[in-house]
């Protein structure tokens, strides 16, 4: 379409210079007299006028047909009519009919329509160039590796599941695996909206479309395709572009009015200033037309949709992936979030909070050091987050597992014990610590270091609370949003969680089956609520809220539940989508205001109310002005941005 209307508005232009010239009006305005005039001019005119009138029009005739077959009519409605007006009075009189001629107002006034709706096309095709942007992210072959350790590269759609692919440094990865020779950074920010590189190694899951950074790695390919991380992401962002919006409905709706409007006025304007004011037919004519025109909703047509392709595409480059239009508008409504714990705000694995010293000559570092490398033996799950949180660790000699109670080794020659309470309580070793006291009412698990038999510290372990949970919440809460948390875990865990991120309230052991009914609880108190969770246990509650978000969803972007889909394990993402929801709706709203409010003073002055005080608008002007309200609109739907 961009490419139909760019080649008639050339040739409609050539053409309108020499409709131009030979107008007797025109010729007149600019001093010349008959001086072109010759036998025959007017024919020629008209044959030129007719030209730009079939070929120029044409898809404004065309869209007429489709809109009074669909008994919808819009806005190609009123320029066919108004061009189609201008062209037959004008006809007439060149063949004898009393009157003046449009034709010059005709080509100009066709003109200004196909360099408006060029325009458009062009804004609508930026808007949606995120799907081309996103289709380009992938390579066009693959260094496949051959069972013998030769390399072959092959086309993307040659490769399978279960082949390994040697990524270069500096390549894109040419489908979704996983790692399983090699060390690298990847670059995911295209993909995920990750800023920073992520480090990745044997094991690791990596995405079609990333950038490889500075190591080579052998991935082992596990999706390809329609399947394929990317190909879920575009395939989501096309749906979002293309559902209907509560807000396009009222842009539709007003845009038919619109047209009633446009056509009832234009009406009673050739009644009243040919029948009533006793004016000629051709400037009743000519008002008529000039109301049709500037009429023309172009700009409330484009209002929303333009909004909505350019805030999706905003979001799948910042990794939020919206599957139901009517739900992320809804989101600009949200009062309450409920968040999951396990896996949103915290991170889902054991780690140490707080290191406590029991005996002054022994510091933090040092009671970890010593608790780690008796621990880096074992495969306990409270083991692995002492280990994961150590900075040094020493060798060990000697290491055995007290069943149920801990470990023992030789460290620097110092026999370390990593203990439970009750192996203290088995000994008689007593302690006496507000410290350690506080940490176990928070439901955090307590263990403690032993050196050569004496106390020495104690080491507290909980799930651990991501870093960026407590900004989003208080970034929430200034948005005037509520703060919740529901979750399976004890009360004392989910008290420590909700006391350290400044949550409104909380919800403890409830069970997966049980969620659903306390989001409905809440949306008994009159609020509307998002529910955010990993997507997998909280699909009931997801699909219980007003707004169902899945956090976390890593490349299982098809997470059916939920209306909005996070790439990233961020709760900052939640503020984003609530922020986004808001600034895009804002925006639609500008839109409709300027669409609609400029109408209503266009229509008037088109009509020519204000004839007395010398002001009257042409066509062509009425044409120039309409086509301005479209490009101010689409303008400020590219302006929109996430803060």
């Amino acid at each position: 379409m961009v490419e139909e209307f760019r080649k008639r508005f050339w040739v409609s232009l050539a053409l309108t210079l020499p409709v131009l010239l030979l107008s007797p009006p025109v010729q007149k305005a600019v001093g010349l007299g008959g001086a072109l005039s010759f036998p025959g001019d007017l024919y020629l005119l008209f044959a030129l006028s007719s030209v730009v009138y079939f070929y120029g029009g044409y898809p404004f005739l065309r869209g007429l047909l489709k809109e009074l077959r669909a008994f919808r009519p819009g806005m190609m409605t009123l320029i066919a009519v108004a061009i189609t007006v201008a062209y037959v009075y004008s006809s007439a009189v060149v063949f004898g009919f009393p009157g003046k001629m449009f034709f010059w107002e005709l080509a100009t006034l066709i003109d200004i329509m196909l360099l408006g709706h060029w325009v458009e096309m062009r804004s609508i095709m930026g808007a949606s160039r995120a799907l081309e942007e996103l289709a380009k992210l992938m390579p066009s072959h693959a260094h496949r590796l051959l069972p013998h350790g030769a390399v072959e590269d092959v086309p993307l759609e040659d490769l399978r599941v279960g082949d390994r692919v040697l990524v270069k440094p500096g390549e894109k990865i040419p489908a979704d695996g996983v790692v399983v020779e090699g060390e690298s950074s990847v670059n995911e920010a295209m993909l995920t909206g990750e800023s920073r590189p992520v480090h990745k190694k044997s094991g690791s899951k990596v995405i079609g479309g990333a950038i490889n950074g500075e190591g080579s790695l052998v991935v082992e390919i596990q999706r390809t395709g329609k399947d394929s991380f990317l190909s879920q992401v575009i395939e989501l962002v096309k749906e979002a572009q293309e559902s209907k919006s509560r807000t396009q409905d009222l842009a539709n709706r007003a845009a038919l009015g619109l047209t009633i409007i446009a056509l009832v006025v234009g009406a009673l304007t050739l009644v009243v200033w040919f029948l009533v004011m006793g004016k000629d037919f051709a400037f009743a004519l000519e008002r008529t037309v000039t109301v049709m025109v500037i009429t023309c909703p172009h700009a409330l047509g484009l209002a929303v949709p333009l909004v909505v392709a350019v805030s999706t595409a905003i979001a799948a480059r910042q990794g939020l992936l919206i599957r139901n239009r009517v739900a992320f508008e809804r989101a600009k409504d949200v009062e309450a979030v409920i968040f999951d714990k396990t896996g949103t705000l915290t991170e889902g694995r054991f780690g140490v909070t707080d290191v406590v010293p029991l005996d002054r000559n022994m510091g933090k570092e040092e009671i970890l050091g010593y608790a780690a490398s008796v621990e880096a033996h074992s495969e306990h799950p409270i083991a692995k987050g002492i280990l994961a949180s150590a900075r040094e660790l020493y060798p060990v000699e000697g290491f055995s597992a007290i069943p149920g109670k801990g470990a023992r080794g030789v460290v620097k020659g110092r026999k370390v014990e990593v203990v439970s309470p009750g192996y203290l309580e088995e000994k008689g070793i007593s302690w006496d610590s507000g410290d350690v006291e506080a940490l176990a009412s928070q439901g955090k698990t307590v263990v403690f270091v032993l050196v050569d038999g004496e106390l020495k510290g104690a080491i507290a372990l909980a799930d651990i609370i991501r870093p960026e949970s407590k900004e989003a919440v208080e970034r929430l809460k200034a948005m005037g949003v509520r703060c919740m948390m529901l979750t399976g875990d004890n009360r004392l865990v989910a008290r420590w969680v909700a006391q350290e991120l400044g949550l409104d309230e909380y919800f403890a052991e409830v069970l997966p089956q049980e969620k659903a009914q306390k989001v409905k609880e809440i949306q008994g108190r009159g609020w509307v609520v998002a529910m955010t969770g990993d997507g997998v246990n909280d699909a009931p509650a997801l699909a219980q809220a007003h707004v169902g978000i899945a956090i976390g969803a890593g490349t299982d972007v098809a997470v059916e539940t939920a209306d909005v889909v996070l790439v990233r394990s961020n709760p900052l993402d939640v503020v984003s989508v609530i922020g986004l929801a808001r600034v895009t709706y804002r925006k639609m709203v500008q839109n409709l205001l300027w669409a609609t409010g400029y109408n209503a003073f266009a229509i008037p002055l088109a009509a020519g109310v204000l004839y007395k005080y010398g002001v009257l608008l042409s066509p062509a002007a009425g044409a120039v002005l309409m086509s301005l309200s479209t490009v101010i609109v689409a303008v400020n739907a590219r302006l929109l941005k996430l803060q």
